[in-house]
């Protein structure tokens, strides 16, 4: 379960709630139910695998101290498919711990779906209007924001002007009256000289109101180079499928694989995090509507890479097997979710515009 869905669970036990007439919110006259709640991982003192503050967004509609909400949302979202339990913490956060067999389940999702893996129709029929400067660092900006809400559904339409006042004050991309106004620090030099891959890391990298450093250090093939790292990431785990098939084994990501993942170790869980956190990001680098006044960029994208990137690389050595060690089904387990990450690395440098060799 990803958690996009797991959000969608999560709305779906409010609204059973107010069916069974357990929560008024969205009941005569008062006020409608949240489109969308928030999940993400538990921050400190939390439990489990996701944590959520609906009960605290619904306290005041409901009438209701939070933590007495969270008490009533509890049994709806308990026996939910997918959840094996959930607790409640400090004033009313449900702590969400997910049915095992998720990992297995969430490594074949992204198998079968490769580098679409977070597409969605979130944004279905939603046409952005984006107004931008001419700015080489604005029209690549546009470019990753009109790849990023088409996999979610929804298009963007680009309109330049003439200048648009740029300042470390200014909010780098705005809405107003519907209309996505983009405002990024510029280059302060040509970054074509780099090429297209790394010019573009280069602009996309950094957030909006941080101005990119043009310089030759995003050529070089070493750890210090983020995009050398993304890349080199996805080049081992395509590398890894192949000294596989050539010991002849191939990915299986079974019913099993949790228990081959050993998903308690902190490699293989936090591989399964940040991919089941892809999607979520997906989703938030546009805003969906104007109550969200500081809308993502594709910085995030980038630097949810590197994080991914820099968790795989560690793991990648315990893939194959050592010596006279013969194939196992943790060797396939891991072998899949290598593969795995390697799809959504691939899948989000593409949405950035930027290629994925295969050998580097």
């Amino acid at each position: 379960m990803t958690p996009v869905e797991l959000s969608r669970t999560v709305l779906h036990a409010v609204r059973r709630a107010v069916d069974a007439g357990d929560l008024a919110v969205g009941l005569h006259g008062l006020p409608d139910l949240p489109r969308r709640v928030s999940v993400a991982p538990p921050g400190p003192g939390g439990h489990g695998d996701y944590a959520t503050n609906v009960a605290l967004q619904l306290a005041r509609p409901a009438g209701q101290p939070p933590l007495r909400v969270a008490e009533v949302l509890r049994p709806h979202l308990v026996h939910a498919a997918g959840i094996r339990d959930v607790e409640i913490t400090g004033p009313g956060f449900l702590n969400i711990r997910l049915d095992r067999g998720t990992g297995s389940g969430l490594v074949q999702r992204v198998l079968t779906e490769g580098p679409r893996y977070g597409y969605s129709d979130l944004l279905a029929g939603r046409v952005f209007v984006l107004r931008v400067p001419y700015d080489v660092r604005a029209e690549v900006l546009a470019d990753s924001l009109y790849r990023i809400v088409a996999s979610q559904g929804g298009r963007v339409e680009v309109q330049h002007e003439e200048s648009v006042t740029s300042s470390p004050q200014a909010r780098p991309l705005s809405v107003a009256d519907g209309t996505l106004v983009l405002r990024p620090l510029p280059a302060p030099e040509d970054p074509t000289p780099l090429g297209p891959d790394a010019a573009r890391w280069a602009l996309l990298h950094p957030a909006p109101h941080d101005r990119p450093r043009i310089s030759a250090d995003h050529l070089v093939q070493r750890e210090s180079n983020p995009l050398f790292r993304v890349r080199y990431a996805h080049a081992r785990t395509r590398a890894v499928h192949r000294n596989a098939a050539d010991l002849g084994f191939a990915p299986l990501p079974t019913a099993d694989t949790d228990a081959d993942l050993d998903t308690s170790g902190p490699a293989q869980a936090q591989l399964l995090r940040l991919l089941a956190d892809h999607p979520r990001l997906l989703s938030s680098v546009v805003p969906v509507d104007a109550t969200r006044p500081d809308p993502g960029t594709p910085s995030r994208l980038t630097r949810h890479l590197v994080v991914l990137a820099d968790a795989v690389i560690p793991f990648l050595p315990t893939v194959l097997p050592r010596g006279a060690e013969k194939p196992s089904a943790a060797h396939r387990a891991r072998l899949a979710l290598a593969d795995a990450v390697g799809a959504v690395l691939a899948g989000g440098l593409s949405l950035l515009g930027i290629d994925a060799p295969d050998h580097l």
